[in-house]
Formats: structure tokens, sequence, C-alpha cells
């Protein structure tokens, strides 16, 4: 395996630059807000050269990440998620990465790319715990975000709607993954997330926006929309 050099990363950035599309930078800064230095290359193109670099020296990739431009840090994350690490070397790459995450954007798109295998999933869960807990809105948004990616599911379903219910936040980015996470539990497991509906301690944002995101659901019913919609709390 080629070792990913000093030079090897210059050569990622020039391929970064030879893919950039000015109109592209003004259009992401408009929905990632406090994005940064953005080179302006749309997604399929950082995730083909992610794709590449993970097949490789994917930890002589890591150890050079500069994170001087949104495409870096994103690409960073993706090769995380795409590289053939065992386990408990891709829980000590998140550990190191996570913190640099500073936009939802790098966010959802690492935990997209994280795929986490049926035995694994334990390890993951626990890995996440302290995530939950965190005052870093992108910390807590990594953790929400993964569990409606993963687990989701009969063994963690109870476990998820409790952790959602639990989360305390003013950071509007967290809220809105709790909301989004809620309305994808409703949709797999409508009754068990009517009973959080009913009784929980949400505040009145992320209680209407998984009402909200349930309702735009194309999965749920018209009548069941319609007892959604009755259940909207007033500001």
């Amino acid at each position: 395996m080629e070792k990913f050099t000093h030079e090897s990363y210059n050569a990622f950035l020039a391929q970064l630059d030879a893919n950039a599309d000015a109109d592209y930078v003004v259009f992401h800064k408009k929905i990632v807000p406090g994005v940064g230095k953005v080179r302006g290359v749309r997604s399929p193109q950082v995730k083909a050269l992610a794709k590449n670099i993970a097949k490789g020296d994917y930890d002589g990739f890591l150890k050079l990440v500069a994170f001087d431009s949104y495409e870096e840090t994103i690409t960073c994350g993706l090769v995380i998620g795409y590289c053939k690490a065992d386990i408990e070397k891709k829980i000590e790459y998140l550990a190191w990465f996570i913190p640099h995450i500073t936009n939802w954007a790098v966010c959802d798109t690492t935990v997209s790319a994280f795929k986490i295998k049926k035995q694994d999933e334990k390890k993951v869960y626990e890995f996440l715990q302290p995530y939950f807990k965190s005052e870093k809105e992108y910390d807590i948004r990594f953790g929400v975000v993964t569990l409606m990616h993963s687990y989701i599911c009969d063994e963690y379903i109870d476990d998820v709607l409790k952790i959602y219910g639990d989360i305390k936040s003013d950071k509007y980015y967290v809220n809105m993954g709790v909301a989004w996470g809620i309305s994808v539990c409703f949709v797999k497991f409508p009754d068990k997330t009517m009973e959080l509906l009913k009784n929980n301690s949400l505040d009145n944002f992320t209680y209407n926006k998984a009402l909200q995101k349930i309702i735009e659901s194309y999965r749920v019913e018209k009548e069941t929309k319609d007892i959604i919609r009755g259940m909207k709390r007033k500001k």
C-alpha cells in the first residue's frame, strides 16, 4: 500500500480545487450556516475522493488532515466511515474527529457513511452515551442522528425514545435532530412514539417540529396526520 504523504495531501487539495465551483460556494454557505472556508466541491466529487483514499493508506491521510476547509473536514469524516478499519479503530477515529464537527452537514454526512455491523451495535451504542450529555451542539447531534440511522429497531426503540425525550438543549441543530429522529421513530413504531408524544418534557419547539416532520412524511396516513395536527402546542 502506497504511503500517504504531504505530497499526497497536496495532490488531494489540488483535486479538490480542480473540481471547485464558485457558484456552489455561494449556495453552500446559504444552507450551512457558519461553515467557514468552502472550496465549492459538490458532494459526488468529495465522496469519490474519500472512497479512493479509504481504499489506501487512510490512516496516513487522517494524520495529515488540516481541517482548513469544509471539504477537507467532510472528506475526513467520510474516510472514517468508508475505511475498512475494525470497530475499535473506527471508534478511536470518531472520538478524535467529532470535536472537529462544526456544522450539520459534516455531522450528518459522516453519520450516513458510518455503517454499523450488527455485531458492533452494542460497542457503538455504548460509545455514544457520553455525547448525549455533552454541552456541545454537534456532539449531541452526532449521537442523535446516529441513533436515527442505526438504532430505530425492535431491540433499541425504547432506549432511543427515552434518550430523545430526555435531551434538554437550547441548540437549534440538536433540537432539529431530535425532532427528525422522533418523526422516524413514529413512522417505524407509531404506538410507542405516540406514548412519548402524549407524555414528555420536550420543549415546544422540538415537540412541534417533531409533529411537523411526521405530518410531512409520505409514510404516514392522512387520518393519522389529522390526529397529529390536533396535538400541536400553542407557543
